[in-house]
């Protein structure tokens, strides 16, 4: 499984670009957002969307490529990370400094779409909360990647079917 490198940047600028005004958009919350719509894809079409690995953690989900992906960004001048505050907390908000030009076929646009409205007004704790009950998480031990073929044990609160309906 090669990683989708192209579509895994396409995908984290569109939802910093759809959420760039939700002051809860930290790096949990944007993690999150980005295996939900792999699984949810997967769920769907038998294929991750941008064929990543994702690990289970103490703090959440953890994109493998992740660190690697949004240094290359900063580097480039295409993002920036400012550490701001959230309540009591502190978060790692990522700024687009492009206007990203995107392509996304429509049965990509749907699930984006979906999971990214579906979950970014969650702030890190509601949101782990949700996904350490979807069964890839809850069969995944802490440290181990997370096996998307799980999604097909799916509950109706978590089935990325609702997207087809």
């Amino acid at each position: 499984m090669q990683f989708n490198r192209d579509k895994y940047i396409d995908i984290l600028m569109y939802i910093l670009a759809k959420c760039y005004n939700k002051p809860n958009l930290g790096k949990t919350v944007l993690c999150s957002i980005l295996y939900f719509i792999d699984s949810n894809h997967y769920e769907l079409y038998g294929k991750l969307l941008t064929k990543e690995t994702y690990i289970k953690s103490k703090r959440g989900i953890k994109p493998a490529h992740f660190k690697e992906i949004t240094e290359e960004l900063i580097a480039n001048k295409q993002l920036f990370l400012r550490k701001e505050p959230y309540y009591n907390r502190t978060i790692h908000r990522y700024y687009l400094t492009i206007i990203p030009s995107l392509k996304f076929s429509k049965q990509e646009l749907e699930i984006l779409d979906f999971s990214i409205n579906h979950l970014c007004d969650n702030n890190a704790n509601s949101i782990l909360k949700y996904a350490i009950k979807d069964p890839p998480l809850i069969i995944a031990d802490f440290g181990e990647n997370i096996d998307c073929r799980y999604v097909f044990c799916r509950n109706n609160e978590y089935t990325a079917k609702k997207i087809n309906k």
